[in-house]
Formats: C-alpha cells, sequence, structure tokens
C-alpha cells in the first residue's frame, strides 16, 4: 500500500483541548499508528537547549530539528506517549510549560516547520495514522479523510491542566495557567506559517463539558469507525 492510499485522520486544536488523550486511545482502537506532531516541536526546544542553542537561532535550530534522534514509544492506557530523546525518556519534561511555550516559539518558524514537515508525514504507514497538532489537516496532510478540530474554552483547558499539575505535586495557580494559555493560543493563531485554524472541511469539536468517551465517539462516527 503507497503512502498516499493510507489512511489518515487529523486532529487539530488548542493546547489543553483533550487532543493527546483522544489521539492516543482513537489509535489503539484502531490498531493505527500515532503521530505527536506538538512533541517534535517541543523535542526541538528542549534538544536546542541541551545543546546550549538559542531559540533565535534559525539555522541552528534547523540543524537541529533535522538531526533529531527521537522515537515515540505505546504506553499504559490513559498515559502520555513515551517520548525518548538522544536515549532518554523526556515525556514528563516535555509536558512542562516552560517547554510547551519554547515549543510555540520555535514553531513559528517557517525554516523549522519545513525541516520537520517530511518527518511527520513519514509517519503515515499502515494500517492507518492518528495525527495530533495545530496544522495536521491544513498543511501536513491536506488530503486527509477525516479532519477533526478538537477545541474548548481557555477556562475549561486551564482547569484541566491545573488538576493535571496538582495532581503531579506542582504548584500553580489558575489565573497564571489562563494567561499563559491565552498568550499562546494568541501566537498560534496569528503567526505567520501555518497559523492555527480549522481546515475548511475539518468536524468542530467543542469538548468544554464532555468527557474524553464522549468525544472519542463523535470522532470516530466522523470517522465513520462507530
Amino acid at each position: 500500500m503507497s503512502a498516499n492510499a493510507v489512511p489518515v485522520i487529523t486532529i487539530d486544536g488548542p493546547g489543553g483541548a483533550g487532543k493527546g488523550t483522544v489521539t492516543q486511545l482513537l489509535a489503539q482502537r484502531l490498531g493505527w499508528h500515532l503521530l505527536d506532531s506538538g512533541a517534535l516541536y517541543r523535542l526541538t526546544a528542549l534538544a536546542a537547549s541541551r545543546q546550549g542553542v538559542s531559540l533565535d537561532d534559525e539555522a541552528a535550530l534547523v540543524s537541529v530539528a533535522t538531526s533529531l534522534d527521537a522515537r515515540f514509544e505505546p504506553s499504559e492506557p490513559g498515559q502520555p506517549v513515551r517520548v525518548i530523546l538522544d536515549g532518554d525518556d523526556v515525556t514528563a519534561e516535555l509536558r512542562t510549560e516552560r517547554c510547551g511555550d519554547n515549543a510555540s516559539r520555535v514553531a513559528v518558524m517557517q525554516p523549522v516547520r519545513d525541516a520537520l514537515l517530511q518527518r511527520q508525514r513519514d509517519f503515515q504507514q499502515a494500517p492507518g495514522l492518528v495525527a495530533d497538532g495545530r496544522d495536521m489537516g491544513t498543511v501536513v496532510f491536506p488530503d486527509a479523510p477525516t479532519k477533526i478540530f478538537l477545541t474548548a474554552s481557555a477556562e475549561e483547558r486551564a482547569r484541566r491542566r491545573y488538576r493535571q499539575l496538582k495532581d503531579s505535586g506542582l504548584s500553580v495557580t489558575i489565573d497564571a495557567l489562563l494567561d499563559e494559555i491565552r498568550a499562546r493560543d494568541e501566537r498560534d493563531m496569528n503567526r505567520s506559517a501555518a497559523p492555527l485554524k480549522p481546515a475548511e472541511d475539518a468536524q468542530v469539536i467543542d469538548s468544554t463539558g464532555l468527557s474524553i468517551e464522549e468525544v472519542l465517539d463523535k470522532v470516530m462516527a466522523f470517522a465513520g469507525q462507530a
């Protein structure tokens, strides 16, 4: 089966909307491959930091992006996909607010996006792929037969993130998280390189007030897999 014939379900949307959880559960239910594209940008930012590369040095960041020694590994149900960088499990480090903010800074650079584009497309392998990100349906897999744009209110996303961080023993405030989420949304939606927006043929799902199972059922129905 050629790559172009392999089905893809794209799930785009802002951080905290539930994309990661839904993507992993959907991939497990279908027996398909998974792509966490946001992790590639987080990995680039993290690798740059480890190598002493400035997040303002575009040329150096492109070099970092093209030479990433990274892989994804399955995890326990309900847990994030394990991400390995240079042999180290960096899953928890990638989920910090600082790493997310740094990834958002890196992602505005078109040359960095170009460097990671083919790496993302290489994940399209049989029997199918569920791709999670910001521009999966608009840029990376524009011909995907099923495109989902998963969103939620900024307040709801801040509450979810607050619960996650508190459960991890971290001291945070909802107000600070809300400010960070709004700033990241503004940056992602207004960047010149692949701004965050639904594809024209995407199905928009607002997960505010919905359980993960309810969101998953909606996605499955849109994909014809219910």
